[in-house]
């Protein structure tokens, strides 16, 4: 196996990374960045790279072996020695696609070797529990689906998805893998803190949240936020909602807002949540988000020295972290060592298995990390 990397902020300075990347005859091909660059990149990467499984996306800050980056296009190109790959695509009419979506995106893979599926969405129309649902319904259990939902910085408007196809908003990808020598290995960390009680969620439809302990959940939720309700649905990647089991224990899985409507008073959240369950809001500082990266990281099982760490982490964590968001991909470094190579973004929602390697989710306000390698 053999990883290349390059980035560069400016689509005039990609052919000068591209031919040397090529020339390794690389299967795969990962490329993040902002809209502009990705667009006026594509045709380049798609005539370099015509036998390679391509696929990409907008983000809210790059990650690379360089630390993070913004507005930049990181490319990573993988040389498989025997692992195989089948790319896949369809188009997501509107969030309520979102299942039968992962249905068509799943379907679109052979099953017979199928060990790990990698998937790429679009951040902002699209209910990612509801993909991730669909997606092992043709699975099953036994497949590892991982990836994430793009990025628009802290926008929120528009995101994009890039495959040999072009680059689109409305796109979904995946690339399935195949091989017994492929190697994977998930982390899965968050480092937020909870404050406040749980509070039972007495209304839901899906991802949208009606009411909390009878009550408006806005009402509520901005009754916590206090000075930060005003920056409302901002400043709700700073305060995500933890989901609880009803005899009180934290699960794990935290939910992100994605909007708000003041007439309804209802939150629109990343993933859905179930009428019965409990929430919690949650906080983090800094040191807490790079311990719950370092976590991350320590989760995965290395075999080899080279491989891809395949980072997704979210952007409330980057709001969190300001100028210190280099710190918790420098802690994932620290742990895997010189031999990998770091690759990821900043996404509006994270894929991954969950922390004790069960049932595929979506995550939010996560550290997510899936390690890929080659037995010897």
């Amino acid at each position: 196996m053999q990883v290349s990397q390059t980035t560069w902020r400016t689509s005039s300075k990609a052919a000068e990374g591209l031919s040397a990347m090529a020339a390794s005859g690389p299967q795969w091909v990962l490329a993040f960045g902002n809209e502009d660059l990705l667009r006026s990149a594509q045709p380049e990467l798609s005539k370099a790279f015509a036998g390679a499984v391509l696929m990409g996306c907008s983000t809210a800050g790059e990650i690379s072996g360089d630390g993070v980056a913004d507005d930049s296009l990181a490319l990573t190109a993988v040389r498989w020695d025997s692992t195989c790959m089948q790319p896949a695509a369809t188009d997501l009419k509107d969030m309520d696609d979102s299942f039968d979506a992962g249905v068509r995106l799943a379907s679109g893979l052979p099953r017979d070797g199928l060990r790990a599926v990698v998937v790429l969405g679009q951040g902002v129309q699209i209910n990612g529990s509801a993909l991730i649902l669909g997606l092992s319904h043709v699975l099953g259990a036994d497949v590892p689906i991982v990836g994430g939902l793009a990025g628009d910085g802290a926008a929120f408007v528009r995101t994009v998805v890039l495959d040999h196809s072009g680059v689109s908003a409305t796109r979904l990808v995946c690339a399935g893998l195949y091989g017994s020598d492929l190697q994977v290995s998930h982390g899965v960390y968050g480092g937020w803190s909870a404050f406040g009680p749980a509070r039972r969620v007495t209304k839901a439809r899906r991802n949208v949240l009606f009411t909390l302990d009878g009550e408006p959940a806005l009402a509520t939720y901005k009754r916590y936020l206090e000075e930060h309700a005003k920056d409302l649905p901002a400043s709700g990647l700073l305060f995500p909602f933890s989901v609880v089991s009803a005899g009180g224990k934290e699960e794990g899985l935290l939910r992100t807002i994605l909007g708000i409507d003041e007439a309804e008073g209802s939150i629109t959240l990343a993933g859905d949540v179930q009428e019965g369950g409990y929430l919690r809001m949650m906080q983090a500082g800094t040191d807490a988000l790079v311990n719950g990266a370092e976590q991350a990281a320590q989760g995965l099982k290395i075999q080899q020295s080279d491989g891809l760490a395949l980072m997704v982490s979210c952007v409330g964590r980057k709001l969190v972290m300001g100028g210190r968001v280099d710190e918790e991909v420098e802690a994932v470094a620290a742990v895997v060592g010189t031999g990998p190579t770091l690759a990821g973004f900043y996404s509006y929602g994270e894929i991954s298995p969950a922390h004790n390697g069960a049932q595929c989710l979506l995550h939010n306000q996560t550290m997510t990390i899936t390690y890929f390698s080659e037995s010897a």
